[in-house]
């Protein structure tokens, strides 16, 4: 591609091979459980050689070919054009198992979800349509030019195209993407644009520089957007006549969806990171780790200590309960979209809304809920994962109606939101003390460079200032102690 520049690395996607090859005599899976193995099988293939590759820090060409050819790009997408047709919960549960061995590709393929579905929150039905279409059947990878915080990306009208120009700091995955997401400000007004375009163009330059402590294969760098032009009609729920917003499509809660759905996508995988840390530093204990000599109740083996199993019991009883709040804020959140007239990727399909329904896992919302007792209205994760063949759907339980998304009240959006802020706290703070505290039971010998154990804790500790976790946690506490919800900014 042409914004590979000469001196910049990039792993060769031919090391793969083998693994391209079974996995396109697999085809892809056909049930959530399915899904969620495959994500599995990468995350074992990626955790081979994880700390090495983080150490290189080479751009990441191969393990996004490894994405594409597991299916995984596909898993929201519908069926029609190659997808899987899954919805939320199951795409949530994707991001954290391929987290759990490397958290730069977990982040990146969290990432491209939002970002491919970007037009079912804030497209036109023709739009979200189309999008998919071109997404799905190509099997693109996609990359995002966002950063609404600052205005530093401009928009002019020219006949019938949107004209870019300007700068973002930070441009995460674009480049190995095959599309990029942008997002600007029309001139002379206040409103934001999204659209897709091609990244391997001219006016596209990525500058390069991203060298944080974590996540360091992500790409997360800065980039140069010079003349990229769109057609008005790729500009995301805006009439191309009036060029104006369509009120009906981004007048309403339901395209502020985003938000608390790339927020949750950031909890997925903080937790996968920090279970797949405890999970790593369990494995080097049972094999490496001595006792101590000189504690006087002395053991013969580190797996005796006291100390080592009550903060290895700790930590996992932590993180179960983060994993249950996360599974069930990610229900919440596939919940808005089919009450939108949305199974997974697909806008409309009524015989998967209406017809296909587990009463089971999806409850009706209560009408009457207390301020202080948040709704918990979901079904265990056991009924998700014990479904039979037939019955694996994601249906609303009272059906929708195709493009329903006028349904969605801003008190509904609100609650929602509450409750993914309460999973971004808890992953957050539980993860930070996993990653850091798991040196506690590993000994000095753990601390070399070559085992890794420090990447946990740089990847959650550079992504978790993306936004401040306090900012959450006042979210929450005016939820408790004054019943209101998080207002809709770009960060809630």
């Amino acid at each position: 591609m042409s914004n590979q520049v000469k001196g910049r690395q990039y792993t060769d996607p031919a090391v793969y091979s083998a693994e391209h090859k079974a996995f396109e005599e697999a085809g892809l899976p056909t049930t959530q459980a399915g899904w969620i193995q495959r994500a599995k099988d990468v995350a074992e293939i990626l955790g081979r050689d994880a700390a090495q590759r983080d150490i290189e820090n080479k751009s990441p060409q191969a393990e996004v070919s490894l994405l594409k050819s597991s299916g995984l790009l596909k898993v929201l997408g519908p069926k029609k054009y190659g997808g899987g047709e899954q919805s939320w919960e199951v795409g949530y549960r994707v991001i954290r198992e391929v987290a759990k061995t490397d958290g730069s590709l977990g982040m990146l393929l969290g990432y491209h979800l939002l970002w491919s579905t970007t037009a079912n929150a804030v497209g036109t039905d023709e739009q979200q349509d189309s999008v998919q279409q071109v997404i799905i059947s190509n099997n693109y990878f996609v990359g995002g030019a966002v950063n609404p915080r600052d205005s530093d990306l401009n928009i002019t009208s020219e006949g019938d195209e949107i004209v870019f120009n300007g700068a973002k700091n930070f441009n995460t995955g674009g480049v190995v993407s095959d599309l990029t997401v942008l997002e600007g400000v029309l001139e002379g007004t206040e409103d934001h644009i999204f659209t897709l375009v091609k990244t391997d163009q001219a006016g596209i330059q990525f500058a390069h520089n991203w060298d944080s402590v974590g996540l360091r294969l992500t790409e997360s760098g800065s980039v140069k957007i010079t003349d990229v032009r769109a057609p008005w009609g790729d500009a995301l729920g805006w009439d191309p006549e009036t060029k104006r917003p369509i009120p009906s499509v981004l007048g309403i809660p339901f395209a502020s969806l985003l938000l608390p759905t790339i927020q949750l996508v950031f909890s997925n995988f903080y937790l996968g990171i920090a279970q797949g840390a405890l999970a790593a530093a369990s494995e080097y204990t049972l094999k490496s780790t001595r006792a101590w000599p000189f504690g006087g109740d002395n053991k013969d083996k580190a797996i005796d200590e006291f100390y080592i199993l009550q903060r290895y019991g700790e930590f996992r009883a932590h993180l179960a309960a983060a994993d249950a709040l996360t599974d069930r804020a990610g229900a919440e959140i596939a919940n808005l979209y089919r009450e939108g007239g949305q199974y997974g990727s697909v806008v409309g399909d009524e015989r998967l809304l209406k017809d296909n329904v587990n009463a089971n896992y999806v409850q009706p919302y209560p009408q009457d809920i207390s301020k202080t007792n948040p709704p918990y209205t979901l079904s265990t994760p056991a009924t998700f994962q014990n479904l039979g063949a037939e019955k694996q759907t994601n249906g609303h339980t009272n059906g929708s109606a195709p493009n329903n998304r006028a349904s969605i009240t801003a008190q509904r959006r609100g609650e929602v939101a509450a409750f993914v802020a309460h999973a971004k706290v808890v992953t957050t703070d539980t993860g930070l003390t996993v990653t850091s505290g798991i040196f506690e039971m590993l000994g000095a010998r753990a601390t070399g460079k070559k085992y890794g154990f420090d990447r946990y804790w740089r990847d959650i500790r550079t992504h978790s200032l993306h936004d401040p976790v306090a900012y959450k946690k006042r979210e929450v506490g005016r939820w408790q102690l004054l019943g209101e919800i998080p207002e809709p900014t770009w960060y809630t």
